[in-house]
């Protein structure tokens, strides 16, 4: 079913773009809904008064003059539900957040809470009312008179410049021309159709075009009101950013830290285009919406552009991006093999390659993977390749994993070629005995390791027999190669191996998989298991403990079904919840699930290693991959997402027939394990063109951030043939807080120049925002609904009693955290914020409250003391008294934690010793306590708990 944005009272050519506009807009005046605090909703017509002292609306019981609020009397305009009345009210469900807004007024504070039929005309009187606030007892001018403005300035110098016959008039062409360079991604048609409609309603036709004409043609086309929105809600005069009002919007807005008066020149004279603002530090709109479209406000965190994650752990420990079939260009029947697959592969990154062995009809082995005898690629070519761009973009280890169909002769010409080309690069020394984990990618740097069987010790001769792996029979059959039957009793198939391959094989030595108790026992951390796609699937449905635990120490490799001919991609987060390290992808086939991949593996510099999470590779721990529900002492965090626009989008590529317009709505997915799964969409803008407005705010609960992943597909509601537009798919764990571009790319990762999504990102703990608990939990009530993590009997008596007396200090520590949490929030909401604000957005709220009136009270701020008091001097109102009791509060709850927590973390670090000192001897205790079976593996699973609950 269609979800679709209104915009009815709004026409399309009435585009608010300046403060000017959005005043005109109120002194004509329009329909809004009066909420009052008993849950009823009054049409009543608003309208800004000529002399714009006042806002008057009628019809009303009142008489005239108390049916009006004094523009110098409003403390605060908000937008949303903000207010007890819009927050309790039984109506609220009736409207959309972005339509609801309140003026805050008078010595009482009191709201006047207010409902727009679209978030155009929220923006609308919002604008004008800060505008109108902002300037307090000085009257505006009125709208479109006075000075030239900064911007108006500068567009007038760049028509001066086209202007080469100084006659005061340009071609249309170049007028056009003009604009689509100042904007690339604005079509030409949309500017041609501007100046036609402008020259129409100015009676001046023609194919020239004057100065005041372009400035207001550049201005309708090129002035994003949600950015001019946001410049509004900053600016000290409601025109452009001075360095203040710019360092201001840095730190409360875009979280940044050290934000320094220097920084913000710096991004004036890099993003300003106007000569005059550059000089005297201003940002004016074109500027902002410069910086806002750059990279250094993109949506990806630049710290993980580079390497920025332990690469000193064992190898095991990292998910390792992973090929399947590099040289393919299609799919895996007809599919033509490319030498250039394996080029594209690892300049992406990937750090495991498949090369499959044939022998080739000119006595040298070849690579193929097609049943096309012409489409093979000899095997010397690909190493010469592999040697020259092995590491162009990564220096971590990269694996060579040989999959060997050719015979013994043809094994060791590939021998001579692997170690003849690759030469040092090649890691062949042995396995350290004594180690317990693989060597770290920091210690593999510029190796390549050879994948592949290794011979028995006891072997003497040239060549002996091995058991052979499953991987590319489906392909042998296919070639009419397949001549070996499988041995009787459905053994594994034993294959001839020559000495000379076998002795590349060190760290990485291949193994058939029998089951996890065997591999407990007796599997060598250098050897490792394949899986099909299939069996792993089993496994992570079956026994996900035992497949996360295997993990810890062996490295696995997924390789797809035989089944996947048209070599569709399997969903590597199946198997990445589990620890599974190497899931083998088809590079070559684009959609969900390489985004999926290629996002993932951009969060560590796309070197093709990420590090797992912490509860995946500590030794005792207890992690379930197919949670529904959060994580034992993993604290879950709300991912705030406000989807505001669209620019430059393309058509969906098969909707030729459609004409111009597309009907566009965003999905926002989260990938991760089971219990983070979900999907959200935004509505339909209809009739948008390229830039829809969508201005709307979604919700995902994360319980394990370190595995979660967002895709943001980007859909046309009105398709002929096909519905996707773009896609951008980015980690967790690499957002950016605040408002951001999301840079959009096409279905194959590619970026479509231009086309961006402009959003506004918050992330909180579960407890300190959205929905589910009730607030103000420090009474009695609140003691009984609080949620306390326990710890599990494991039924052997000693080990119960060292973890019993870890429960009062989890149960303090949960209320030291969350009577700070409950506080943050309380204060938040009454400083009329959302739970996703920050501390300085509730500071600077109050303080502008207190500003903009003559009669308000004088509140002090002592930053001197260790814990700052807020205290007013004089008579407060009843608003304020309850905001300075919260932010008291709060700031007690504060210093109980701090002072409060070093001892209760003691007491739970001494628990989590002492149970661990148990965890050496504990298959000894099991034995004597006869625990065997299920009630085993149920007295394991509670230790795991335990230790992952203190931890």
């Amino acid at each position: 079913k269609k979800k679709t944005v209104s915009f009815s009272s709004m026409p399309n050519d009435r585009k608010i773009n300046s403060t000017a506009a959005c005043i005109s807009l109120m002194l004509e005046g329009c329909e809004l809904k009066k909420v009052r605090s008993n849950s009823r909703m009054y049409s009543r017509f608003f309208v800004l008064d000529a002399d714009m002292r006042s806002v008057r609306w009628e019809p009303s019981k009142k008489d005239s003059e108390k049916a009006k609020i004094e523009i110098k009397s409003v403390k605060e305009v908000r937008v949303g539900k903000k207010t007890p009345v819009l927050r309790s009210n039984g109506l609220s469900d009736q409207f959309p957040d972005e339509c609801a807004f309140s003026i805050i007024y008078g010595d009482n504070y009191e709201s006047l809470d207010l409902v727009a039929s679209s978030a155009d005309v929220v923006s609308a009187w919002v604008m004008g009312l800060r505008y109108l606030v902002s300037y307090g007892k000085h009257s505006p001018e009125a709208p479109g008179t006075g000075h030239p403005s900064l911007r108006t300035s500068w567009i007038s110098s760049v028509f001066d410049l086209a202007d080469l016959e100084k006659s005061g008039r340009i071609p249309v062409s170049r007028a056009v021309q003009l604009i689509k360079a100042l904007n690339p991604g604005m079509k030409t048609s949309t500017i041609e159709l501007k100046f036609k409609e402008l020259q129409k309603a100015s009676e001046r036709p023609g194919t020239e075009v004057a100065c005041d004409l372009f400035v207001e043609a550049y201005c309708e086309l090129c002035t994003r009101p949600e950015i001019f929105f946001l410049l509004v809600q900053f600016s000290s005069n409601k025109e452009y950013l001075g360095v203040k009002d710019l360092l201001m919007f840095l730190e409360v807005e875009q979280g940044m830290e050290g934000v320094t008066e220097e920084k913000c020149l710096e991004i004036v004279s890099k993003y300003e285009p106007s000569k005059e603002g550059r000089e005297k530090g201003y940002l004016a709109i074109d500027g902002f919406t410069r910086y806002l479209l750059s990279a250094d406000c993109s949506i990806f965190d630049p710290q993980h552009r580079k390497v920025c994650q332990d690469m000193a752990q064992p190898l095991s420990h990292y998910y390792i991006s992973s090929a399947h079939s590099a040289c393919l260009l299609e799919d895996n029947f007809w599919g033509r093999s490319d030498i250039s697959g394996y080029i594209s592969a690892l300049g992406l990154g990937c750090r495991s390659i498949e090369l499959v062995l044939w022998d080739g009809p000119e006595g040298e082995p070849v690579v193929y993977t097609s049943p096309s005898a012409a489409s093979c690629v000899p095997f010397r070519a690909v190493v010469g390749l592999i040697d020259q761009h092995a590491f162009t973009a990564s220096a971590y280890p990269l694996i060579l994993c040989l999959v060997v169909r050719c015979s013994a002769p043809q094994q060791r010409l590939a021998a001579q070629c692997l170690r003849k080309t690759l030469g040092e690069k090649l890691y062949l020394e042995p396995p350290n005995p004594v180690a317990s984990y693989l060597p770290s990618p920091e210690e593999l740097k510029g190796r390549i390791l050879i994948k592949g069987k290794k011979l028995p010790p006891t072997c003497e001769d040239s060549e002996g027999e091995v058991s052979d792996e499953e991987e590319g029979w489906e392909l042998a059959r296919r070639l009419g190669q397949e001549d070996r039957e499988a041995p009787e009793g459905g053994g594994l198939r034993r294959v001839r191996l020559s000495r000379e391959l076998s002795e590349l094989v060190s760290l990485c030595q291949a193994v058939p998989f029998q089951d996890f108790e065997s591999s407990r026992r007796g599997q060598r951390y250098w050897e490792m298991c394949s899986f099909s796609e299939v069996e792993a699937g089993r496994f992570a449905n079956e026994c996900p403990a035992e497949l996360v635990s295997y993990n810890k120490r062996f490295l696995s490799r997924i390789y797809p079904s035989p089944m996947r001919i048209d070599a569709s991609n399997m969903n590597p987060q199946d198997f990445w919840k589990c620890g599974c390290q190497m899931v083998a992808m088809n590079y070559q086939t684009p959609g969900l699930m390489m985004d999926l991949n290629a996002g993932w593996f951009r969060q560590n510099g796309a070197c093709g290693y990420v590090l797992r999470p912490a509860i995946m590779r500590e030794e005792v721990s207890y992690f379930s991959a197919n949670a529904k529900d959060s994580l034992p002492g993993v604290p879950a965090q709300l991912l705030h997402l406000k989807v505001i626009s669209g620019q430059n989008l393309p058509k969906p590529k098969g909707s030729g027939a459609k004409g111009e317009v597309v009907e566009p709505y965003v999905c926002a997915e989260i990938h991760g394990i089971p219990a983070d799964c979900a999907e959200h969409r935004t509505k339909t803008a209809l009739q948008s063109g390229d830039n829809p407005i969508f201005d709307e705010s979604l919700e995902f609960q994360i319980n394990l951030p370190e595995l979660a992943v967002l895709r943001f597909v980007v859909l046309d509601d009105d398709y002929i043939g096909d519905e996707f537009i773009a896609q951008y798919t980015i980690p967790f764990e690499c957002l950016q807080p605040g408002y951001r571009h999301v840079p959009l790319q096409s279905l194959a990762g590619e970026p479509l120049p231009h086309a961006t999504l402009f959003v506004h990102v918050a992330i909180t703990d579960r407890r300190g925002g959205g929905k589910g608990h009730r607030r103000g939990l420090a009474g009695r009530r609140g003691r009984r609904v609080r949620e306390y993590t326990s710890t599990k009997a494991t039924g052997i008596k000693a080990i119960d009693e060292v973890f019993r007396t870890a429960t009062q200090p989890l149960r303090e520590a949960t209320d030291l955290r969350e009577n700070v949490q409950n506080a943050l929030v309380s204060f938040k909401e009454l400083c009329g914020l959302t739970p996703a604000a920050n501390m300085k957005q509730c500071i600077l709220t109050v303080s502008t409250w207190l500003l903009h009136s003559d009669s308000a009270p004088s509140v002090t701020l002592n930053l001197a003391e260790q814990y700052p008091p807020m205290e007013a001097q004089g008579p407060i109102p009843d608003l304020l008294r309850k905001v300075l009791t919260a932010y008291e509060t709060m700031i007690q709850t504060s210093r109980t934690l701090i002072e409060s927590a070093d001892a209760v973390y003691g007491k739970l670090i001494q628990a989590q010793q002492a149970g661990m000192d148990f965890h050496k001897e504990l298959h000894r205790i099991e034995t004597k306590e006869g625990l065997r079976g299920r009630k085993l593996q149920k007295a394991l699973e509670s230790f795991a708990w335990n230790i992952t609950v203190l931890k």
